[in-house]
């Protein structure tokens, strides 16, 4: 079945009223300071180590969901969508052990995300991966070294089903691939409102010396449906 493209949102037509919320400083720990923005053609996230969520214990600057027409367009049980973007990874947006998430999916009315994109550390080793933290499952993995200080292109595919398929396929701005995964029988629903996506930075404070000023560049946000 052919896909077809449902939301393109332009930072230069929309600003940030493509997005369904923006959760920009939600506890308001520093003011004055815009942390979200659409700047030409793309949107730049900044967060510094002032910032505060709701949450003490960690940091949060995302936009949420996807704005069609005036109206909040989420995923549906048994509907396969293609998530494609184009993100610029600072080297100060570093990667932490405990959670720095560049991407979610979540789960409306439930507190939870189905998958994560994040930047992680294990080992002394710096990684985006993508989780889902629901089932614990680790789906895939890739040094993060190579996509610093350029663009690279991430596609994220999702079949939203109590056994749904996920692939995720990350490649720089040479083309090169550097991560390609593909997932059958994953839970990506569980009895909820419908599933949103979400960009941004949303990392745990735990690692106060990883945690400097940092940015990250959004552009070429689409979303396809199938």
């Amino acid at each position: 079945m052919a896909s077809r493209l449902v939301w393109a949102p332009d930072p230069r037509r929309d600003g940030l009223r493509g997005f369904a919320r923006i959760e920009d400083d939600r506890a308001g720990s520093h003011p004055g300071v815009p942390h979200i923005r659409a700047l030409g053609t793309m949107w730049r996230f900044d967060i510094h180590p002032c910032d505060v969520d709701t949450l003490p214990d960690r940091q949060r600057q995302e936009v949420a969901g996807m704005r069609i027409g005036g109206r909040e367009r989420r995923a549906a049980e048994g509907e396969t969508w293609r998530f494609s973007w184009s993100w610029y990874l600072t080297g100060a947006l570093r990667a932490t052990t405990s959670f720095t998430h560049v991407h979610q999916q979540f789960a409306v009315g439930t507190g939870r995300p189905v998958l994560v994109i994040s930047l992680r550390r294990r080992g002394g080793r710096d990684t985006v991966e993508l989780n889902a933290l629901h089932a614990g499952v680790l789906l895939g993995a890739a040094d993060l070294a190579p996509l610093r200080g350029r663009w690279s292109t991430v596609e994220l595919e999702i079949r939203y089903a109590a056994e749904g398929r996920v692939r995720w396929r990350v490649a720089d701005d040479a083309g090169r691939v550097v991560a390609d995964v593909a997932r059958d029988g994953l839970a990506t629903w569980y009895g909820n409102a419908g599933v949103a996506p979400k960009w941004g930075i949303y990392r745990s404070s735990k690692d106060a010396a990883r945690l400097p000023d940092a940015h990250l560049l959004l552009k070429d946000l689409r979303a396809h449906q199938r």
